[in-house]
């Protein structure tokens, strides 16, 4: 019997500004997505990692209608 339990970091398609990293974390984490906004902002003005984390999501996160079985 499989477990199935886990959960997946994806994109939103349903609620997005640019890539849909933001409402994506804000789902996985089960947040507001201005929330995760408002940080992504933060760290790229201070420190501009931000910037790269917000790069790296959206390259390596599916969005959430192309999931696999």
């Amino acid at each position: 019997m499989e477990n199935n339990s886990y959960r997946r970091l994806t994109r939103s398609t349903a609620d997005r500004r640019i890539a849909g990293v933001c409402g994506g974390i804000a789902k996985y984490l089960n947040i507001d997505p201005t929330v995760v906004r408002i940080l992504f902002l933060i760290s790229i003005f201070f420190g501009f990692i931000g910037f790269w984390a917000y790069l790296i999501v959206w390259i390596a996160a599916p969005e959430d209608n192309r999931i696999e079985p």
